[in-house]
């Protein structure tokens, strides 16, 4: 076995030399910064467009923003201009100068969509053709695609002073004057030195042209030392081949070792599921919860009588209870919902924030009971609709966005594990007497450890669930986007859902809604149609304006390019502090 693997081994040795010997002649090794000129379409975002590059809405304050000193923020970006994206440029398969950049398809996209609209020219349709293997007449929604975008490091031919280069897509009517014009760059003969096949006067194609970084300071060629990257390629491929030969060896052992009691039912009997859920409740206890016997409750709520009911959800029905000497709700569960039970016993036992509703005990005697602190004023949803409720003005509206943003950023920022609510929605958030925001009920929540997770089942409530989690992706982008849904009814208090004009058996969307609002040419005017009638004609339509702006960028498709809690509570915040009414 051994001598086999040995001339296996040489022979790789031998494929690799050849390879070795191709890389030689073409690009060693890439550099670690290059630039990209975005021209910003009209409608164009900017979190959407540092999306393309991998760079998340939190990173373009570092990434971004020191090389374009003219963006005042993620959320607000100049169109029919240039902005430069920072990436990486690596030597690609030994070949070519590039970064390979995953592009997740949606209706409508094709190579010639991507390349134009979404990268701006900085690739071509024929490019992606030729490193993708989806034929460009029929590639699948939800796939994803390479898009290669080219780079330069320099040439020591031309010169040594420029090592900073930025991917230039050229438009039409440009040349190298005005080229060298808009960067600054007085040499423009050195651009066609660096360029000398491109034709400038062609109206199109891209150009790799010597730039400054964020202080303003034009780099010189880094010398290129150590072994090149075809050198560096052949030995770690024939170390891994080498090391690949062992494992194989072992793995050919280890198999004839294994037997049937290593396969496992991957998941038990929903009955088991339910035994151990039991059992686990039993054992979580903390301070901050109380075991209360099923006598109690019972005493407390009449036998659990409709006049001591309050309310009813997907998951049970809520009893109001005077417990203690302390007012409370009391949800009152079928076994079948243990799975919720564990979920939110296991979050608000993690959890104490005064924007969150707080646990106050539990009881698992012949039903599932989770006892909160009662709150006495309804939630959100009720006093946004019920017209026997006095209706909210504008500084309540946004001190109740406030409240429920503070929540949200505590359980994902400031909790281990961290918790992703997954129902975040107008009727879960509470208003108390002083009309200050509590969120509740945590049945469908998940807690992880790196905020990152995938789901196995449809969760949460039509209308607020973004796009991904039809794809059983979760992470805490999923409640970001809800939240920007409970801001778009805080403005108009529509639901979220609902008939259209023209049919009632036709519905729409309230994200679609703004969407579509937002992107007209005199959005402000437009959206005093969208307004919650009892808002009242002195409005601070400016501030409104702010907040459907700010829910639109939590809806964003690309769950990348939603800001995370945190921003949204220090938008929250200015605008607060600048609103009056």
């Amino acid at each position: 076995m051994f001598q086999f693997s040995i001339h296996i081994f040489l022979i790789w040795i031998f494929i690799f030399s050849d390879v070795l010997q191709t890389t030689e002649s073409r690009c060693r090794e890439g550099c670690d910064l290059a630039m990209a000129s975005y021209y910003v379409g009209l409608y164009d975002e900017l979190p959407t467009i540092a999306s393309y590059f991998g760079i998340s809405y939190g990173e373009i304050y570092s990434k971004i923003m020191p090389y374009n000193p003219d963006i005042p923020s993620p959320d607000f970006v100049l169109s029919l201009a240039r902005i430069r994206i920072p990436f990486s440029c690596r030597c690609i398969d030994g070949e070519y100068l590039a970064n390979r950049f995953q592009y997740n398809i949606t209706s409508g996209d094709n190579y010639t969509v991507i390349a134009q609209k979404h990268f701006a020219n900085l690739t071509s349709p024929e490019w992606l053709a030729s490193v993708n293997s989806y034929p460009p007449d029929n590639i699948p929604n939800g796939a994803t695609v390479n898009v290669t975008v080219n780079c330069s490091c320099g040439d020591t031919d031309v010169s040594r002073e420029y090592g900073l280069f930025l991917t230039y897509p050229l438009r039409p009517e440009q040349t190298v004057n005005s080229v060298a014009s808009e960067l600054n760059f007085t040499h423009p003969d050195l651009i066609r030195e660096y360029n000398p096949e491109v034709n400038f006067s062609g109206g199109g194609g891209i150009v790799f042209l010597p730039t400054n970084d964020s202080a303003g300071s034009f780099h010189p060629l880094k010398s290129r030392k150590g072994l090149s990257g075809g050198v560096i390629v052949g030995i770690s491929l024939a170390a891994l081949v080498l090391s690949s030969l062992s494992i194989f060896s072992l793995v050919v052992l280890s198999r004839k070792k294994k037997s049937s009691r290593d396969l496992e039912v991957p998941f038990r009997r929903e009955e088991e599921l339910e035994e151990k859920t039991l059992s686990i409740s039993k054992s979580i206890v903390d301070d901050r919860s109380v075991e209360y016997s099923y006598h109690e409750l019972a005493r407390a709520t009449n036998d659990f009588g409709l006049e001591n009911q309050i309310g009813s959800g997907g998951f049970g029905v809520v009893f109001y209870a005077v417990l203690r000497g302390e007012k409370a709700a009391i949800k009152k569960m079928d076994v079948q919902s243990s799975r919720e039970f564990m979920a939110e016993f296991k979050a608000l036992t993690l959890v104490y924030h005064i924007n969150l509703v707080r646990l106050l005990g539990f009881c698992i005697e012949k039903h599932l009971f989770l006892i909160y602190q009662y709150i006495e004023n309804g939630n959100l949803s009720q006093h946004l609709r019920e017209t026997k409720r006095p209706p909210l003005s504008w500084s309540s509206r946004l001190q109740i966005a406030l409240d429920s943003a503070r929540g949200l950023e505590y359980i994902h920022e400031h909790i281990t594990p961290v918790c992703i609510h997954r129902d975040i929605k107008s009727s879960n958030i509470l208003i108390d007497d002083n009309f200050r925001a509590k969120i509740a009920d945590f049945g469908l929540a998940k807690l992880t450890k790196v905020g990152d997770i995938s789901g196995r089942r449809l969760a949460g409530t039509f209308g607020y669930m973004p796009p991904e989690s039809a794809y059983g992706n979760i992470s805490p982008m999923v409640d970001v986007y809800a939240f920007g849904v409970v801001l778009f009814e805080l403005i108009s208090a529509k639901e979220v859902i609902f008939a259209t004009n023209q049919s009632v058996a036709e519905t729409q969307g309230l994200v679609d809604l703004f969407k579509v609002v937002l992107n007209r040419s005199e959005p402000i005017e437009e959206l005093h149609k969208l307004l919650d009638p009892r808002l009242g004609l002195d409005s601070p339509i400016e501030a409104i304006y702010k907040m459907a702006i700010l829910g639109k960028a939590c809806t964003r498709e690309n769950p990348r390019s939603r800001p995370n809690m945190r921003s949204v509570v220090v938008s929250l915040m200015t605008l607060s502090s600048s609103s009056v009414g």
